[in-house]
């Protein structure tokens, strides 16, 4: 993403204009927009112009148009999907049945805003209703009455040069592969493959079967995997059983019969984890495997897998130091307890200002107080996980009773009514009195 340009006033009010260049831009401008806000962007629209005899000609043209937003939808491309939906199907397919395989197609993520027009247009009426697609490579200005702590972090974050994926990964069984890119914010599969290998019961079918399942491996390999690229921090070939130790192999066997010394010179990220089965949402288990959390413990994404585990490890032995749901959580900072926050990237887009603003503060409060704040990305395994448990919890620093703070808050409300009731009483005596 590049920032283009940006005015804040005093009171928190003002714009920020963007440009997104890849799919994950798309995914911080889902975050960053929200129904109120209003939206400037490119657009084409159909215009009907009616001549002098009566006839009517109709064509497209571009505009720039500003919507007030009441609906933003996100669709995440048929290669961009999250690790927690293995089951989803890909957009399109193209298969070869003289091979038995099947790749899946690329398809860039879309983000459509939709909303009424609120500024003058010599093509488009005030008010009208219209629907804004967010192309890659061209500006988005994005106007609100006020922007919030978490949003301003939102759009230093995703505009940092040279950000992009961390981690590559090669998922696969015995005929089947994944090649995904896991990024801070997204899980990306590039291509999927299937290539049918028959049974030992015929050995010289079989053997056939795997060198053609490695040899198109090796193909979207080179074609889906940056394995030269700098920010790339590890290779991973996650697969039950023999399968990744045999891709393995295969991948520096090629690469040194072919002299592709690119390939060879990045031997040493190449990390080989066994999983349980050969799905993408397994990916979860290999962000926990000392081999990939060892090299990765200073990614995003990581850091915040090791820390979920951690969570779920202290519900079981340490539940006065595990805390997690909205209102608990509030009550675990009030009390300076929070260690470290987890919080989901869904609970910052509700609909509601007023439960936006609400986690808002609590991120804040916990930050005033020295404590580690994880928001969580949606389109991650963890994300999803912890969207499962109410989006929000809390590791605390000490532990604490939850039974007894309900009951000290519970305590504190009543005294604060009784004073309020009394006070109440109190001013009534005293016009009554003066009466």
């Amino acid at each position: 993403m590049k920032l283009i340009g940006k005015h804040i006033e005093k009171d928190h009010s003002g714009y920020v204009n963007l440009r997104p260049e890849e799919d994950e831009d798309m995914w911080h401008l889902y975050n960053l927009i929200q129904e109120g806000d209003q939206v400037r962007a490119p657009a084409i629209r159909r215009v009907q112009n009616v001549s002098a005899t009566g006839s009517t000609d109709s064509h497209r043209v571009r505009v720039t148009l500003t919507l007030q937003v009441s609906r933003i939808d996100f669709s995440p491309s048929s290669s961009s999907q999250s690790a927690s939906a293995p089951t989803s199907a890909p957009a399109s397919t193209s298969t070869d049945p003289t091979s038995s395989s099947t790749t899946s197609a690329n398809v860039t993520a879309s983000l459509q805003i939709s909303g009424r027009v609120t500024s003058e247009n010599p093509h488009v009426k005030m008010g009208a209703y219209h629907t804004l697609d967010i192309e890659v490579n061209r500006d988005v200005r994005i106007i609100k009455d006020e922007w919030d702590s978490i949003a301003l972090a939102r759009v230093e974050e995703s505009c940092v040069p040279g950000r992009g994926a961390e981690v590559a990964a090669v998922v696969c069984g015995e005929g089947t592969a994944a090649f995904v890119l896991l990024s801070q914010h997204m899980t990306i599969v590039r291509q999927r493959i299937d290539v049918t290998i028959p049974r030992k019961a015929s050995p010289t079918l079989h053997e056939k079967g795997l060198l053609k399942f490695y040899s198109t491996l090796y193909a979207s390999f080179l074609r889906h995997i940056p394995y030269s690229s700098p920010s790339i921090r590890a290779i991973v070939i996650a697969s039950p059983g023999w399968v990744r130790d045999a891709v393995f192999d295969y991948i520096m066997k090629e690469a040194s019969r072919t002299g592709n010394k690119a390939l060879m010179r990045a031997r040493d990220k190449f990390v080989r984890v066994h999983i349980n089965s050969p799905h993408v949402h397994s990916l979860v288990e290999v962000l926990k495997s000392p081999e990939i959390a060892t090299q990765l413990k200073e990614t995003k994404f990581a850091r915040e897998g090791i820390m979920l585990d951690k969570f779920f490890k202290m519900l079981g032995s340490d539940e006065m130091r595990a805390w997690y749901g909205p209102e608990h959580v509030r009550l675990a900072t009030e009390r300076g307890a929070v260690g470290t926050l987890l919080i989901s990237d869904q609970l910052f887009r509700a609909s509601d200002p007023i439960e936006r603003k609400k986690y808002v503060a609590l991120v804040e409060s916990v930050q005033e107080k020295a404590g580690e704040v994880l928001i969580f990305s949606s389109m991650h395994e963890s994300g999803q996980q912890l969207n499962q448990l109410t989006g929000i919890a809390a590791i605390l620093t000490f532990p604490l009773d939850v039974e007894i703070v309900e009951a000290e808050e519970k305590e504190s409300k009543e005294e604060e009514e009784r004073k309020k009731r009394a006070a109440e009483e109190g001013d009534d005596e005293e016009a009554s009195g003066g009466g």
